[in-house]
């Protein structure tokens, strides 16, 4: 997705936000996204109570990726960023439940998960293109078992270069914000799906993903 950069401003192109916005709501649907939403930061719901499920029980991340508590982003930190900027966009998508309760390693659920990444990183890129270059955006899952597997460890906590640095990032749950309350305060369908969820008991599963761009 070749694009012409955009003259900086310092006003940071507000008379042309909301149309960017709405052109990055456009794109999101194009690119996959079953629902997508511009919304206000200070809507985001940043608890620190979403990192500590991903400690108790732990979860499969936990420690083992550079994106994932407890080397993420801290809840205390992402919300004093967010202090910063006024809006994002946030979209999720829905996927067949029997998909999350496969493994891990499992093609066709990493490809889902990939897909979240895939639109985070296009709509991050879209916005960094049009001036608002300081737009970042989150995902979903571990990036690591996403994009490297099980089987390999995290370059980045071995001092290396990330396999993936373009679209690698932490997810939205990792740095603290609350998905279930946002997707059920848009009006969207989730439900919570563990080990002993049967997938005739569920209509579907969602994914979601957010681009802070200003």
């Amino acid at each position: 997705m070749v694009r012409k950069p955009a003259k900086v401003t310092v006003d940071m192109r507000r008379s042309q936000l909301m149309e960017d916005l709405e052109n990055y709501q456009r794109i999101s649907l194009e690119l996959g996204a079953s629902e997508a939403k511009i919304i206000k930061t200070k809507d985001i719901p940043v608890e620190e109570a979403v990192v500590v499920k991903c400690q108790i029980p732990g979860c499969y991340g936990y420690g083992i990726c550079a994106h994932c508590p407890p080397h993420a982003p801290k809840p205390a930190e992402l919300r004093k960023y967010l202090e910063g900027y006024e809006k994002a966009v946030f979209f999720i998508k829905y996927v067949p439940t029997e998909l999350l309760l496969r493994d891990r390693d499992d093609k066709e659920r990493r490809d889902a998960f990939r897909s979240i990444y895939d639109i985070v990183s296009k709509i991050e890129a879209m916005a960094f293109y049009d001036g608002y270059y300081l737009s970042f955006g989150f995902a979903v899952g571990s990036c690591k078992t996403t994009f490297c597997g099980p089987d390999k460890s995290c370059t980045v906590l071995e001092e290396k270069v990330c396999r993936f640095p373009f679209v690698a990032r932490p997810s939205m749950e990792a740095v603290g914000i609350n998905v279930y309350k946002m997707v059920a305060a848009a009006g969207w369908e989730i439900y919570p799906i563990g080990h002993s969820t049967r997938a005739e008991d569920i209509p579907r599963a969602t994914l979601a993903g957010i681009v802070i761009v200003q």
